[in-house]
């Protein structure tokens, strides 16, 4: 038996070619298809932009009324009544207040007495500065000086290192400030240091000081602040 096809016949032969044909053939027939376009053309035209077929509106005319202003009122009668003046106006009479020479009065001088009652007076600008005990006898010019060598002196002999300072290591210059009251005694007290024990032992000493006679300013005791360092050092 004979086979029917021919054994040269190659079916497979340009397969891809032809299938590269096809899908091309089906890709434009299909992009035809969605890209085609129909339009309707019975209701096109002119005739849809026909405006003469539009209703005009009739628009009526109104008229303003025209209302006349009100009349003006009557003018009022220029009469004018003269009223006579019968009160009598007293005249204010202002008198000169210049003095003839025969009315002055000879004024005597008052002396006006300056009053140091609350008046601080600094001790280095206090006139008679206040008289420590001792310097009674010391010339005026030098009783500053001996006010000095005596407070020094008071403070030397009552000084006494607090023994807490001393165990803590503690020790600077503490200032103190003091008034020497009008009766020679010793009064608000303050301190400024860099411990309380110090400051204690410094107004220890300043309250033993005894009492002065007080300073003078024109002849009157008046109150004078003092200031002195007291310098705690350990040895």
């Amino acid at each position: 038996m004979q086979p029917k096809k021919n054994e040269k016949a190659d079916l497979s032969k340009n397969s891809s070619l032809y299938f590269i044909i096809g899908l091309a053939s089906v890709l434009f027939i299909s992009w035809q298809a969605i890209e085609w376009k129909t339009y309707d053309k019975s209701g096109y035209g002119y005739e849809a932009l026909n405006v003469d077929d539009d209703d005009d509106e009739e628009v009526p005319i109104t008229e303003q009324i025209k209302v006349p202003p009100p009349p003006p009122p009557p003018p009022a009668p220029e009469v004018i009544e003269v009223v006579e003046d019968e009160e009598e106006v007293e005249e204010t009479v202002i008198e000169s207040t210049e003095t003839d020479q025969e009315d002055i009065v000879e004024v005597e001088e008052v002396e006006i007495e300056e009053e140091f009652d609350d008046v601080d007076v600094p001790f280095a600008v206090i006139e008679d500065v206040p008289i420590f005990p001792g310097c009674e006898n010391v010339s005026k010019s030098k009783r500053r000086d001996c006010f000095q060598e005596k407070m020094n002196k008071h403070i030397v002999k009552n000084f006494r290192y607090p023994d807490i300072a001393q165990e803590m290591g503690i020790q600077g210059r503490v200032y103190v400030n003091f008034i020497i009251s009008k009766d020679g005694s010793i009064s608000n007290i303050r301190m400024r240091g860099p411990d309380k024990n110090l400051e204690k032992e410094a107004q220890r000493i300043i309250s033993k000081l005894p009492k002065m006679t007080p300073g003078k300013q024109r002849g009157r005791p008046v109150s004078v602040p003092f200031s002195i360092p007291i310098t705690f050092r350990l040895q």
